[in-house]
């Protein structure tokens, strides 16, 4: 199946450069360009879009109310955003995941890398980019000791009862970044029963995909930077 693509980004001319990228991949296409958040989401709902490729930062509607209003939308659950960003430190990058982000990517990443993301992010997987560290993510997540610093009551740890032990134990690893692989090798099981309890707890938790369950699992104190 083509997995069908939307950029937003204010820049005409990068815009036409990952265009000329995306649509030279046999297994992709885009479908529409947006040069700020208001623009990308009615091209969304009415063109419809696997992954968007999304500039956090654009005049008017930014990327992150944009990614906020997909992501809050009940007809588009399906539809898989990736934030660009020009520094991969950006404080804005915490704030992009909760909004609803499937991850981000720096806008120097190589053109294969940025193949690579829209077929992860059309996979339901998360994405983050090879060039930021897992302890910069961690820090920027456990902003505020790892409790939400909002007062929002749907991170509350409690939330985490609902998982078996087992469960537990995968949420750890995939929120240390590990793949289903990587996560079966550890817990010497099989990969198909690590992707059985990621299912298990997104579905338990209420997450969109691994990303957010990487959210949760700072927000609730599960996980926390050097632990």
């Amino acid at each position: 199946m083509t997995i069908k693509v939307l950029l937003a980004d204010d820049q005409a001319l990068l815009r036409s450069a990952f265009r000329v990228l995306v649509d030279s991949d046999p297994e992709m296409e885009v479908v529409g360009e947006a040069s700020d958040g208001a623009e990308a989401v009615e091209i969304v709902r009415a063109e419809g879009a696997d992954v968007v490729l999304m500039d956090i930062r654009m005049p008017g509607t930014d990327g992150l109310a944009a990614t906020r209003m997909i992501s809050e939308d009940p007809e588009l659950t399906e539809v898989r955003v990736v934030m660009l960003t020009t520094f991969e430190v950006d404080e804005y990058v915490v704030d992009s995941l909760r909004a609803g982000a499937s991850g981000f990517l720096g806008k120097g990443a190589e053109p294969e890398e940025l193949l690579s993301a829209i077929r992860i992010a059309a996979a339901g997987e998360a994405l983050l980019s090879p060039a930021a560290t897992k302890g910069l993510i961690a820090r920027f997540l456990a902003q505020g000791d790892g409790a939400p610093d909002d007062g929002d009551s749907a991170y509350d740890a409690t939330r985490l009862d609902a998982l078996t032990v087992r469960e537990r134990e995968v949420l750890v690893q995939v929120a240390g970044g590990l793949s289903n692989d990587e996560i079966a090798t550890l817990l010497e099981v099989s990969p198909l029963t690590v992707k059985t309890h990621v299912n298990r707890a997104m579905a338990k938790l209420g997450a969109r995909d691994r990303a957010q369950l990487v959210v949760i699992s700072y927000e609730t104190g599960l996980v926390r930077p050097g632990a």
